[in-house]
């Protein structure tokens, strides 16, 4: 499948903020990207959202680009599309996480409605990808929107020192955050350690509950047996003295 690249020219500071006024009710409808997390290395899954067509036209397709700096995808299957992931070339041969020689990159993950999306109902759309160790860095996704008549570019990006809201039709983007240490397996692991560590605590202190009370039964034992042999001692003497007297 040919890579559809749609680019729309980047809007003038003056020409941006009048198309805003006049279409400040389209605002909130652009498609978007949600994270579930932003650290620098993690795993992430982004939810991509859309919730309108092409001036009131059904959405037909979602065509996401991938930037370079992610080469690989995996899209989760959501029931009402089809997806495709389109591969190019990379011009440099680069290593995986897991240390593999990679070729090829994905460039663009297309989903294909098997029923056309109505204007005005919100679907979504979800990928799952490592995030580059690149803190500080915003990194942009271009969607493609086609309609059953039309479609729409979310490709802008904004120039240095402009503010993202004057643009048109943006594309989503995420800002990479500083690791937190719970990126991929690592909040796991701290779990189960904490587990360990809490059972172990927990049998240390059942076992020193059991030797207290094993301590405790030997001394009620030890002086139920003094007593009863001083009592012994004390009735054979009693006895004694009376026969003594008998005699």
């Amino acid at each position: 499948m040919q890579i559809r690249r749609f680019t729309l020219p980047t809007l003038g500071a003056t020409g941006a903020l009048a198309l805003v006024a006049l279409t400040a009710g389209a605002a909130s409808a652009h498609v978007t990207v949600t994270p579930n997390t932003t650290a620098a290395g993690a795993y992430a899954v982004l939810t991509f959202s859309v919730g309108h067509g092409c001036e009131g036209s059904p959405t037909t397709s979602l065509a996401i680009q991938m930037p370079e700096s992610i080469p690989s995808v995996t899209p989760t299957i959501n029931p009402g599309w089809d997806v495709e992931k389109v591969s190019e070339k990379l011009a440099e041969p680069i290593k995986d996480a897991h240390g593999n020689e990679v070729t090829e990159r994905t460039a663009q993950v297309v989903y294909t409605a098997k029923t056309p999306l109505p204007d005005g109902y919100r679907d979504t759309v979800e990928l799952s990808v490592q995030l580059p160790d690149a803190v500080g860095d915003t990194i942009a996704f271009p969607v493609v929107q086609t309609c059953q008549e039309g479609e729409t570019g979310w490709t802008e990006t904004a120039a240095e020192g402009q503010d993202p809201e004057e643009l048109e039709s943006p594309a989503p983007t995420i800002t990479i955050s500083e690791a937190t240490g719970e990126g991929h397996g690592g909040s796991a692991t701290d779990t189960h350690a904490d587990t360990e560590s809490d059972a172990g605590s927990d049998e240390g202190s059942a076992a020193a509950d059991a030797e207290s009370a094993d301590d405790g039964d030997g001394n009620g034992l030890a002086i139920g047996g003094l007593v009863a042999g001083v009592g012994g001692l004390a009735l054979g003497g009693f006895a004694l003295a009376r026969s003594g007297k008998k005699a």
